[in-house]
């Protein structure tokens, strides 16, 4: 059999990840979280003192990357980096050095070649229109802008962090700009995309209807099974 491959593409704040990772968890698929690669490649290029607006630096940075994933755990040249890639700071400096072709052509060989048995759901901004438009199952996640901030908002307070909504607002809108203005795979859903607006359901309701589709798709392992 061949593996499959789920993606979940969409804005920041639209719970992607968190429904990427019980989908995973649910179906034994593998989980690739491209965001963290692209927040990697920031954090890299931040502690080498790079300019993630720059194509050049932000090259340098990604050339250097040396990255293991264990145990839900995230590294970074041996340290441990789970905490320190979700920081506001990453999540927008990552928005920044995804703007670079030679970034993207970098990390799309490293998620290509991620690809295993039984299948992988793959979530990110251009999973299911660059880079595995072979998918199985194509999912885009959408809310609008201002439940996006307050849900961000909430998160950030909730873990002790400094944070004024209209700021939050302000930065999501600047990095929602630029990740469906960039040159090099915009942030766009795929044409078959099945499009969920998150905006009035809680994580539960979301994936009750992901796990339908999967189900009536037949994408569950059990149906490989012999």
């Amino acid at each position: 059999m061949s593996a499959t491959i789920i993606t979940i593409d969409g804005p920041s704040g639209v719970g992607k990840g968190t429904i990427a990772a019980l989908l995973a968890k649910q179906y034994g698929f593998h989980l690739l979280d491209s965001g963290a690669l692209y927040r990697l490649t920031a954090v890299n290029a931040l502690r080498l003192g790079l300019d993630p607006d720059s194509a050049t630096e932000a090259e340098k940075a990604v050339a250097d990357l040396d990255v293991r994933f264990a145990n839900d755990k995230v590294y970074l040249h041996g340290e441990e980096v789970t905490e320190a890639i979700r920081t506001e700071a990453a999540g927008i400096a990552a928005s920044k050095v995804a703007v670079h072709p030679a970034v993207r052509d970098k990390l799309f060989d490293f998620m290509q070649n991620f690809v295993r048995e039984p299948g992988i759901v793959a979530d990110g901004r251009d999973m299911g229109t660059t880079v595995f438009p072979q998918a199985s199952l194509k999912l885009f996640l959408t809310a609008s802008a201002e439940v996006r901030a307050e849900r961000r908002y909430k998160q950030l307070k909730g873990n002790g962090k400094d944070a004024i909504l209209s700021d939050v607002l302000f930065d999501l809108a600047e990095r929602d700009k630029r990740d469906s203005q960039r040159a090099t795979s915009p942030l766009t859903p795929a044409k078959d995309a099945v499009a969920i607006d998150t905006g009035t359901m809680d994580i539960p309701q979301v994936f009750g209807i992901v796990q339908k589709l999967v189900e009536e798709r037949g994408l569950s392992p059990s149906n490989f099974s012999t």
